[in-house]
């Protein structure tokens, strides 16, 4: 038996999640103490006659990834807490902790009502962006019969530090601009929860790369994003004013589109008129050519001299 000490936090940003379907959805495995692991979510809620199951609620597990290939006799003893991350507020988070041993029997531990469905739901933070984000932090305290698995980076937790924020690797060269242009950005940022502070550096990311597609009816959501990126203390004066010129801009094209259509409404009898009046016009050519008396000769044979 192998004694050891290997504690971790992973986090898992569940993106697009009120279109998700209602089957269940897996994580990407990440590696700690030489063994793999997922986490196991049903966006939807289960309902499958068992009563400790709840359609109402989202559930979460950790997983022993490995399990249909793992040695006979293998367990993990394990001591985690999972998270369902409050972006607007990390006191207001969702927490729930076990201490226990996976094995062939149990290959899977957590929490079928981790939290209500319309909690989840609520805008009070738990998604944000239409993403949810869900934490593990893992102490594996005993490990008996593993595979040869190296301790390498997962996609779940492959992040880089920038400024103290720890970012997707796709995510560096824009966290970078941020500050290279905006130096003061985070000076006053107040969290130093590792997970709420990737959490607002999202957030703000979304905002930011979203701001050519904005429509005027986004805007007081994206205000209300703005206020509360500005409550954590980030120093984002130049983003507001970048929302007060778009603001300014959809209001200026809104009032030329409403001013386009008035002139249509008004132009719509006058072209009727317009096309009232030509069609007078051609009736009275055609009546002046009618009447008009034909050229003669002297010499055609109907005139009388």
């Amino acid at each position: 038996m192998e004694n050891q000490a290997d504690k971790k936090k992973i986090t898992w940003v569940i993106k697009n999640f009120a279109s998700l379907p209602s089957k269940i959805i897996y994580s990407d495995e990440f590696v700690v103490s030489g063994c793999r692991w997922r986490l196991e979510a049903l966006p939807k809620g289960r309902n499958d006659n068992e009563d400790d199951y709840d359609a109402n609620h989202f559930s979460l597990h950790l997983a022993a990834a490995d399990s249909q290939i793992l040695p006979p006799g293998w367990r993990r003893l394990t001591k985690f807490s999972l998270t369902v991350v409050n972006q607007f507020s990390d006191k207001l988070s969702q927490v729930k902790g076990l201490e226990k041993c996976f094995n062939p029997c149990g290959p899977y531990w957590g929490f079928h009502n981790m939290i209500s469905l319309s909690k989840l739901h609520a805008g009070d933070g738990f998604m944000v962006n239409g993403e949810v984000i869900v934490a593990v932090e893992i102490d594996v305290l005993e490990v008996e019969g593993k595979l040869d698995v190296p301790e390498e980076s997962s996609p779940v937790m492959e992040t880089v530090d920038v400024n103290g924020f720890q970012v997707l690797p796709s995510q560096v060269e824009s966290v970078k601009r941020l500050f290279e242009r905006h130096v003061d950005i985070a000076t006053n940022f107040r969290s130093k929860n590792p997970i709420l502070k990737t959490s607002y550096m999202n957030v703000l990311l979304s905002l930011t790369q979203t701001l050519c597609q904005i429509s005027k009816d986004d805007l007081a959501d994206k205000y209300a994003v703005l206020a509360y990126l500005k409550d954590a203390g980030f120093e984002l004066g130049w983003l507001e004013k970048k929302l007060d010129e778009i603001k300014e801009k959809k209001e200026k094209e809104e009032a030329c589109v409403a001013r386009l259509q008035e002139m249509g409404e008004q132009l719509k009898p006058l072209k009727r008129k317009y096309a009232d009046m030509e069609a007078q016009i051609d009736k009275v050519k055609a009546e002046l050519s009618a009447a008009r008396v034909p050229d003669v000769s002297l010499y055609d044979d109907n005139v009388v001299v």
